[in-house]
C-alpha cells in the first residue's frame, strides 16, 4: 500500500510554514509512521491540517476554484494566509511500496491577472534507477499550465520513454488529474490514484442512523450517512468476517452481550443488539451517538479495499475514554496489516495518544506571529527518556511534559 511519507503545507489558512514527516527539503527527517495523532490546543490548526489534505483531494476531483469556493473554505481569499500575497503551496512525498524510490510532488494555486483561481505550478520529481544521492529529476514540470511530461517508464539515463510538451487548456485542473488518467504515464496515474483515494471521516451519528433503501455500498462516505448499506456489503462479501466483526464489536460496547443482522422484507439489513436491561432487541438506529460511532470506526476497519490514508476528527467526540485505548489499539492493528492504510487522527484526548509511542504524536501550538507550528513529541527534550521509562504519552502530554499543546 502507497504511503505517505511527508508533507509541507504553505500559506493555507493559519499553516503558513508547516512540514510534517520527511520532504524533498527534510530529507533527514524520519518518514510519517502507519498511525498518527496530531494533537494540541483548541484554534491551532488540526481542523485546518484535516481540510488542507481533503483540499488537496477536491482540487483534483473537481478543480482549484471549486475546490477553494467549498461553502466550508469560502473562496481563495479566505483560504490563503492572511497578509501573504504568495501561491498557496504545498509538497507531497509519496513511496508507493518499500521497494520503489519516493515521489515528491509540487503543487502552487494562486490567482491570475481577472481573480481567477489557477494552478501556477506542478511538479512531480524522482531519483532515477541505480541513483542513491543527488537531487532527482523532474518527470512532469507544468508552469502557467505549459511544461513537459516524460512518458513510459524511466531509465538510468532518462526520466521516460519520451519526452511530450504540455499545454493545459484549462489550467484550473491540475495536470496529474489529466494526464493521470492515460497509460502512458504510470507514474503519474500511480499519484493521481493515491491522492484520490484519500478518505477524511467527518462522521455524523444523525445521518448514520437514517434507513435508506435496500442496497450495497463497497465504502462507508466520509459522513457516515450510508452506514446501512456498508453493513449490507460487508455481509454480502464476507459474511464470515462480518460476524467476526459483529463479535468483536460486542465484546467494545458496554453493555452489549450479542449482535445478530437480519434482513426486513424490503432487504435492508438490520443489526439486532442483545444488551443488558433490555428485554427486547434494539437496532442501531435506537444506538447512542458514542456506540454507533464506535460501530462505524470498527466497521470501517473491515472495509475490503481500505482507502491508502485515513483521516479521522477527534474520534473522542461522544465516547468514554476507556473505550478509546480500545479505539487507539484497534487502529494500530488496522495500519498494521498488509495493505493496510495510513492513519491520521485529530484528538484532545490523552487516552487515546496513551496508546503512542512519541514518534506516531505531533503537536500544534501557535507561535507568537500566530501561525502553526509543528514539533513531533518524540523531539521534545527528555520526552523520549521518559516514555522509554514507561510514562505513556499521554500521561506526559496530560502532565504538561511537552511544554506545548495545552490550552
Amino acid at each position: 500500500m502507497a504511503v505517505l511519507e511527508g508533507i509541507q503545507i504553505q500559506n493555507y489558512r493559519s499553516l503558513r510554514d508547516v512540514t510534517l514527516g520527511k520532504t524533498f527539503e527534510k530529507q533527514s527527517s524520519d518518514a510519517l509512521p502507519r498511525l498518527m495523532a496530531v494533537i494540541g490546543a483548541n484554534g491551532v490548526g488540526k481542523s485546518t491540517l484535516l481540510d488542507a489534505l481533503g483540499f488537496l483531494g477536491d482540487c483534483l476531483n473537481d478543480g482549484v476554484e471549486a475546490a477553494c469556493d467549498k461553502p466550508q473554505r469560502g473562496g481563495f481569499e479566505r483560504l490563503r494566509t492572511q497578509g501573504v500575497q504568495e501561491p498557496i503551496r504545498f509538497e507531497v512525498r509519496f513511496r508507493q511500496t518499500l521497494k520503489d524510490r519516493p515521489i515528491s510532488y509540487s503543487l502552487h494555486i494562486d490567482q491570475d491577472a481577472r481573480g481567477r483561481v489557477c494552478v501556477v505550478y506542478e511538479r512531480l520529481r524522482q531519483r532515477r534507477k541505480g541513483q542513491s544521492n543527488g537531487r532527482p529529476y523532474s518527470f512532469l514540470e507544468l508552469r502557467d499550465g505549459e511544461g513537459y511530461a516524460w512518458s513510459g517508464e524511466e531509465s538510468e539515463i532518462n526520466e521516460g520513454v519520451r519526452k511530450t510538451e504540455i499545454r493545459m487548456s484549462d489550467r484550473q485542473v491540475l495536470g496529474i488529474a489529466t494526464l493521470g488518467t492515460l497509460k502512458d504515464h504510470p507514474r503519474i496515474g500511480q499519484f493521481r490514484s493515491f491522492l484520490a483515494g484519500w478518505y477524511l471521516s467527518y462522521f455524523v451519528p444523525e445521518l448514520a442512523r437514517v434507513q435508506p433503501m435496500a442496497g450495497a455500498d463497497p465504502h462507508l462516505n466520509r459522513r457516515g450517512d450510508n452506514l446501512a448499506k456498508y453493513l449490507q456489503f460487508i455481509e454480502r462479501e464476507n459474511p464470515r468476517g462480518f460476524k467476526a466483526a459483529l463479535d468483536l464489536i460486542a465484546q467494545k460496547l458496554p453493555g452489549v452481550h450479542s449482535i445478530c443482522h437480519r434482513k426486513a422484507p424490503d432487504g435492508r439489513l438490520l443489526l439486532e443488539f442483545t444488551a443488558q436491561g433490555y428485554d427486547k432487541p434494539f437496532y442501531q438506529q435506537d444506538m447512542s451517538d458514542g456506540s454507533l460511532k464506535l460501530l462505524a470506526y470498527l466497521l470501517l476497519m473491515e472495509d475490503p479495499e481500505p482507502a491508502p490514508l485515513i483521516g479521522i476528527e477527534e474520534p473522542e467526540n461522544g465516547l468514554h475514554h476507556q473505550l478509546l485505548a480500545v479505539l487507539a489499539q484497534e487502529l494500530q492493528a488496522f495500519a498494521s496489516r498488509h495493505r493496510g492504510p495510513q492513519v491520521l487522527v485529530t484528538t484532545h484526548s490523552p487516552y487515546f495518544v496513551d496508546a503512542l509511542a512519541p514518534q506516531e504524536v505531533w503537536v500544534l501550538n501557535k507561535g507568537r506571529d500566530g501561525y502553526t507550528q509543528a514539533l513531533r513529541a518524540a523531539d521534545i527534550p527528555g520526552v523520549q527518556d521518559l516514555f522509554n521509562e514507561g510514562i505513556p504519552t499521554g500521561s506526559l502530554w496530560f502532565s504538561n511534559h511537552f511544554g506545548v499543546g495545552n490550552p
